[in-house]
Order: structure tokens, then sequence, then C-alpha cells
């Protein structure tokens, strides 16, 4: 098939954006394109503008109010707007610094930047967010800035002092984790003598202990008073922080899970009725979960991602891409995501049995997950759709929900945060709390490029099974109602509305 020079243009675009998306460009200028490949990306819905100058990746025919793309390119454009606009002499507020330190996968309507070529403007941007730049005239040397998730933020330290003591009531959490961040209290003492700031002291010394870090606290008090300060120990929480079982400085996303955990399961708890219990009848069991495979099947999700291809270069290249008429190509994609679940949904049912005849759920699922995964997608790669490698295990990049202020964890997070959340399922008794917070921590962690969603719901179903809770199907008709609550729960903490529309699920049944 001949290309026209439209489609030659495209295809060209196309491959300038994947090797900028490859090299880790989530934003892109202008002048990383020419105006025709630029153009040509703009009109086929490849790139959306963000500011003048600056566009973000686009899937053509989506939505222009779909917040996805934005969230996927935030903090790219930060880094690369404040970088052009003020050098390497700028840095995020004192606040997010400490949210970024502690490993938050939620972005700020408004973040402050603060410069000394600041000018106090702001800049709107989608979505309602925006960027305040303020005129910093107390400029931090370089060494007390560092990059965090693409960012720039104050050193840990730093911005512990700096934030404002309504930090500690709004972000409780956040606080708590960024305070276990501290290896020790060298760095904190030589900011808080350096700048005499002895009331900070006693408000970091008092929220050092309420963490359970207290021989950091009494560090923090003995130098400032041994340097001459008079410092009087505050709390600045306004409610005591859930004792966590270590001292020492982890992953802030092993410890965020632990926390959320801690503060969710009694709500979870309290939505569902009391536990069935272990069948008596295992086989009974087992058959009305298979009788329900084909109502499950059929409501399945899946997630979509956000990257330029090879292939979709091949076809725009030689002319075969067309958004209009796609159908073949979804129909295959189709029969091997229903063999795929088929295939998934047999091993699922040998864990559960595995479960029912004494097996930790927990446990269980630690050795059986990957094969969930593998059996998913096998099919996709015997018909070529993925690469072999693509059945490796957990995601080597960045993944983004749709429309979700919630951006999964890095992909180093990745390999922290699923031991920790098979610990976690090993040690919880209660089954409801498993299947709930079991599925809503996994699909807040996406471990995988794909099926993180299915993925969950094999989880939930297995943890729910491990009560003699019935098979439960999340129906396409409440896919609204679905979304909403785990986006209330993965970027508000709130999780009451999910837990009771699993269970509002369950009881349908």
């Amino acid at each position: 098939m001949a290309t026209t020079p439209a489609q030659r243009r495209l295809a060209e675009a196309l491959d300038v954006l994947k090797k900028l998306q490859d090299g880790g460009r989530t934003a892109v200028k202008s002048s990383d394109l020419t105006r025709l490949r630029r153009e040509s990306l703009v009109s086929n819905g490849f790139l959306r503008l963000i500011v003048k100058g600056w566009y973000m990746p686009s899937r053509p025919g989506e939505d222009t109010g779909d917040s996805t793309p934005w969230y996927a390119a935030m903090r790219d454009f930060i880094h690369g707007y404040c970088d052009e606009r003020f050098g390497d002499r700028w840095h995020v507020s004192a606040a997010y610094s400490l949210l970024l330190h502690a490993g938050t996968t939620i972005s700020p309507r408004q973040v402050v930047i603060h410069s000394p070529l600041g000018k106090n403007g702001l800049l709107k941007l989608p979505d309602d967010c925006s960027i305040l730049d303020y005129k910093a005239k107390d400029f931090p040397a370089a060494v007390k800035i560092q990059t965090v998730d693409g960012v720039k933020a104050l050193i840990l330290p730093l911005a512990l002092i700096r934030v404002p003591e309504a930090f500690f009531v709004t972000y409780a959490q956040d606080a708590q984790i960024a305070l276990h961040q501290l290896r020790d209290a060298s760095e904190l003492n030589r900011e808080l003598l350096e700048g005499g700031h002895s009331t900070v002291a006693g408000r970091l010394a008092g929220a050092l202990r309420a963490s359970g870090r207290k021989e950091l606290a009494d560090d923090v008090l003995a130098t400032m008073r041994a340097a001459g300060f008079v410092v009087n120990e505050t709390n600045p929480f306004n409610v005591a922080p859930p004792s966590l079982q270590f001292t020492r400085a982890q992953s802030p996303y092993v410890l965020r899970m632990r926390l959320m955990w801690q503060a969710m399961r009694e709500t979870v708890f309290a939505c569902f009725p009391p536990e069935p219990g272990i069948p008596a009848d295992i086989d009974k069991y087992m058959e009305i979960v298979e009788e329900n495979y084909q109502t499950d099947a059929y409501h399945s999700l899946s997630i979509e991602g956000y990257r330029v291809t090879a292939e979709l270069i091949r076809k725009v290249a030689t002319g075969n891409w067309n958004p209009d008429d796609n159908a073949s190509d979804a129909e295959a994609k189709n029969a091997m995501a229903a063999h795929g679940y088929w295939l998934a949904h047999n091993e699922v049912k040998a864990t559960i049995r595995g479960i029912l005849t004494g097996a930790n759920p927990g446990a269980a699922f630690r050795l059986d997950h990957a094969s969930w995964y593998r059996n998913l997608f096998s099919p996709n790669v015997d018909a070529g759709f993925l690469k072999p490698a693509d059945l490796a295990g957990y995601r080597a990049d960045k993944v983004f929900i749709r429309n979700a202020s919630h951006v999964p964890p890095s992909q180093e997070a990745v390999r922290d945060m699923m031991p920790e959340l098979c610990d976690l399922l090993e040690a919880e008794s209660s089954s409801a709390v498993r299947a709930v917070l079991g599925h809503f921590l996994f699909v807040y962690i996406h471990p995988y490029f794909d099926g993180n969603g299915r993925l969950g719901r094999f989880l939930m179903n297995t943890m729910l099974a491990s009560g003699g809770y019935p098979w439960t199907v999340i129906r396409i008709e409440l896919r609204a109602d679905y979304m909403a609550a785990l986006e209330s729960a993965s970027s508000r903490g709130e999780i009451k509305p999910f837990a009771e529309f699993i269970a509002k699920s369950m009881n349908a049944h």
C-alpha cells in the first residue's frame, strides 16, 4: 500500500516521540520536534498542549478531559519547565519536598517553586493544577537540594525544619514516614544548630518520640541543649501515630503500606458480615466457583498503557494504521485475553483449593501470583502480540492509571512493596481485610505493565475464599463506582467506599 507524505511525516514524528519516551521523557518541548512533526502529532492526537512551548503525549481519540496524560507528564514537565526558567536555582516547597521523601504517589494541585529568579507568578496547568513561583530570599546551598523522583527538593533534614507545624496534622502519615527516613540525627542536628532553631527542635523531638524514634528525639534535645539552646519538647501530631515495628530507616513505600494497613483494617472489618469459615464440602465450593467463571470473565476489565510502540510506527509508516478500522486486531487480542483469563482462572482455582486444605493465604499468593500473571498473558506471547520477555515478571518501567491522580510507584519500589504485601497478607487474620486491602494495595502498586485489575480481583476472590465468602464479580455496569472507590482509597486514603462496594457486590450474589 502506497503511503502519503502526511503518513510518512507522522511515522517519522512518532519515531522521534518514541525515542524521547524511551529516554525517560514524559513531557515534550516544542524545540524537541520540528514544526511539521509537532503539528502532525498534535493533529493526529498523539500530543496535547500543556502550556505554550510544552506538550504531553496522549492517545488518539481519548477524551480531552482525560487527566491520565497530564499526571504521567506532570513531574517531568515541572523539572523541564523550571530548569528552563531558573536553571539549577530552584526547588519545590518544604511540604512537597517532604511528601516526595515520603514516597507520595499524589502530586499537589498547586506546586510552589522557590527560586531567587521567581516573580510570585501563577502558571495555570491542566486539571486545575498550577505552579506558583515564589521569589526566595534565603536560597539554600546546592548541597542542600537533591532530585527526588525527577523534582528538585530540599534535603530531608532541611525540609523537616522548614515545613510548617500544620503539616504534622494535615499530612500525619507522610510526616511519620519522612521521620523514619532519618538514619540518625547528625544532619538534622547540624541544620538545627546552624539556624538556631530551638522551637523547631522541640517540635521535631516531640514528633520523633511520637513516631517511636526515642533515641533520635533524645539526641536532638541533648545536642541543642549542649550548645546552650533552651528547648521545650512539644508533640505536633494531634492524633498519636500508629506504632511501627522497627526504628531504622526503611523504604518509604514499605512504611506507607504498613501504616495504611493499620489505619484501614478496622474500617474494612466493620463493613463485612462474619466469615462463613472454610466450607465443609470443598469440592462443592469449587464447583460454585467454576459456575461463576463465564460471568466473571465477561465482566473482567483491562487497564491500558501510554507508550508509542515500534509496531505502531511500522503500521503508520506502511500505511496500515487506521484508528477507525482496526477490528481484526481488536478481535484477535480479545480472543487472546479470553484464553489467558481462562488459563489464569484455573491457576487461581488451584491456589484456592490449596488454601482451603490448609495453606496460609498470603504464603499461597506469594508462591502462585507469578504463575497467574504468566498464564494470563502467555496466549498473547504465542500470538505474537507480546514478546516472551514480557512474561519475565514485575514491570521494568513506569505505568499510569487512567484518570487517576495516583501515579503508581517506580519499578524499583515495586521490588520492596510486593514482598511487603505478601507479608501483610500472611500476617492478617481477617479474610475480608485480606481481600479488600490486598486488592487495593495490589492495584496501588501496579506491579505489572498490564492485567493489574484482573489480577487484583483474582487476589480479592482468593482471599474471600480463604474465609468461605463467595466468589464475587465486579460488574461492568458498576465500573464507574468501582474505579471511583479505588481512586478515593489511593488518592485520599479513604478505604470505606471501596470496602462497602466490595461487601455490597459480594452480598448481591
